[in-house]
């Protein structure tokens, strides 16, 4: 067993959720009936634990299975080329839970965060919009959680952390719980369709700037999807093997998300 490469795929994993993965893999294993755990039935378990149970009974059209793969290559190949955007641990395409799709990401554990780490995140959220755009020249539903993070992050970032220039140094954000009482918002409704304007624009500018890096990367991406529909599950190992070095290498291993 390659062990490193298996606590690359559990990072932030505590010891109760090591021998989680552990007791899962062997029972993975004994229903394939083998008679030791291998690499796959660990992997199996990670993804068992952290994106539920496999639907197998979900039928999925060989159209979709590209959309999919689209889609989540999308997510990859833009967050690989952003500086700030969190280092990919794997993509997979199996449908788990809730999910036809899924990237997890190695993100930088910030005390603080700056506008520019801000939006290489939501860049890397609009990658699969993006990509479905760039290669169908259509969009789909599949991007609603997607959609629903920028948006909050976007919001945050207009309301809550004052990082937007139209509006200033202003937060409209109340630690103190009172606002729960009041009946009104704390701003003019000229206040609000500038809220409303600001958030937009900074939803569309990243989502233009990964159409405009997915475009620049196109052959890479169907690349990238083509593999993904034959293995199912890629890693950061097949990324290299397409795009080269990620070109702001970090060496740091934080915490694990899935996206």
């Amino acid at each position: 067993l390659d062990t490193e490469f298996l606590a690359k795929q559990t990072p932030g994993f505590s010891g109760a959720d090591i021998a989680n993965v552990c007791n899962e893999s062997a029972l993975i294993a004994a229903r394939k009936g083998k008679k030791a755990v291998d690499k796959q039935d660990f992997l199996d378990a990670v993804d068992r634990i952290v994106g539920g149970l496999e639907k197998k009974n979900k039928i999925v059209t060989p159209e979709e299975k590209r959309a999919i793969a689209i889609h989540e290559a999308g997510h990859a190949t833009v967050s690989w080329m952003l500086e700030h955007a969190a280092p990919l641990v794997k993509v997979t395409i199996v449908p788990r839970g809730q999910s036809l799709g899924a990237a997890w990401y190695l993100p930088e554990e910030r005390l603080i965060v700056r506008p520019e780490q801000m939006l290489d995140e939501m860049c890397a959220t609009m990658g699969g919009r993006a990509a479905e755009k760039v290669i169908f020249n259509k969009i789909s539903t599949g991007a609603l959680s997607d959609l629903e993070k920028v948006t909050k992050q976007a919001r945050a970032m207009v309301t809550v952390y004052g990082l937007n220039d139209k509006l200033g140094n202003i937060t409209y954000y109340d630690s103190s719980g009172q606002s729960e009482y009041n009946f009104s918002k704390p701003y003019s409704e000229e206040t609000a369709k500038i809220i409303d304007k600001e958030i937009s624009e900074l939803i569309e500018s990243q989502y233009d700037r990964a159409i405009q890096i997915l475009n620049e990367n196109k052959e890479k991406l169907n690349q990238l999807a083509d593999i993904l529909i034959e293995k199912e599950v890629i890693f950061k190992d097949d990324l290299e093997a397409i795009f080269g070095q990620r070109p702001h290498e970090k060496t740091e291993n934080e915490v694990v998300t899935e996206s």
